[in-house]
């Protein structure tokens, strides 16, 4: 059974015209398929966990952005189902968000045609999913993730961003307009990094971006080995930068070098803890979460089927 979600709120002028052409390829194929429209934030977790825990789906088709994408992941990774069964989902997408920086992984952009030809063609590769485990409250949570992981720096330049919608709207210059604003507010924290139990980095962070996919942030490459079938996560830790270094990533943050810069530290694993001495916020794939302190980062490998072109 096919399931499909729908965030109408992303790409709204064209959300008609895709909608209308997705009924008319399902009426074609006559394809037996149940859909959800997204009412409120987090409705996609309810709805993703809905469509494979109750209604049987193995196929899943999201139709949004960046958010959308994760809040389904989130659902479907919190159905009750066993592992064997989450790993024989399918999971497509349709990009219609504002930055698309999954979707841009795969060679998949806002030709909703081209997008629904992949899909329906069913090829598929084996997708990672990240996990972060963490303590509010001393409650124990998880938050899963599929692009895109940030400490430090990174988060608040979400939360800036997600401001900024209210005003101008959704646009990739949001997330410029906030990277200039974080620089002139953020204050660098006490990290400590551990991998395989041992410290591998200790120091102030300015910012730490953990990958699957290979692009964030609209576009950069800051972790362009990333790669959501390997069984790893790429990441990069920078230490508070000077002006100076300030500018000598700035231009390396589209071409994928910046990690050959010496105050970029690269590390690739497989699960990560991340210590603070203080509260601290991260971001998953753009949703910004709050929390206190240890908490650990996992590659679930091959957790479900993505299709792909």
């Amino acid at each position: 059974m096919l399931g499909i979600i729908i965030n109408p709120k992303s790409g709204k002028k064209a959300f008609r015209a895709q909608r209308l052409y997705l009924w008319k390829l399902l009426k074609a194929r006559r394809e037996p398929f149940i859909y959800r429209v997204t009412k409120y934030e987090n409705h996609a977790i309810e709805l993703g966990r809905e469509l494979v825990e109750e209604k049987g789906c193995t196929e899943i088709l999201v139709l949004g952005g960046d958010g959308t994408i994760s809040e389904v992941i989130n659902g479907i990774m919190r159905a009750n189902l066993t592992p064997e069964q989450r790993a024989n989902i399918k999971f497509g997408i349709m990009p219609r968000g504002t930055g698309n920086d999954f979707a841009r992984h795969w060679g998949l952009t806002k030709d909703f045609k081209h997008s629904l030809e992949v899909f329906f063609a069913g090829k598929t590769r084996p997708l990672d999913i990240g996990c972060v485990t963490y303590w509010r409250n001393n409650i124990e949570h998880h938050r899963y993730f599929v692009n895109s992981l940030g400490f430090g720096f990174d988060p608040l330049v979400c939360r800036m961003a997600n401001q900024l919608k209210y005003y101008i709207g959704s646009h990739h210059v949001n997330y410029f307009f906030a990277l200039f604003g974080g620089l002139m507010k953020y204050k660098s924290q006490h990290m400590r990094l551990d991998v395989k139990g041992e410290t591998v980095l200790e120091d102030k962070l300015f910012i730490a971006a953990v990958s699957n996919g290979s692009y964030v942030g609209g576009g950069m490459r800051l972790n362009p080995d990333a790669d959501p079938s390997d069984g790893l996560l790429h990441a990069i830790f920078l230490t508070p930068p000077s002006a100076k270094q300030i500018c000598q990533a700035i231009p390396n943050l589209f071409n994928g070098k910046l990690r050959e810069l010496p105050f970029v530290h690269a590390v690739v694993a497989d699960d990560m803890l991340v210590h603070t001495k203080q509260h601290q916020s991260f971001e998953a794939d753009g949703i910004v979460m709050d929390i206190t302190g240890a908490c650990k980062v996992t590659c679930m490998k091959h957790a479900m089927q993505m299709i792909v072109p």
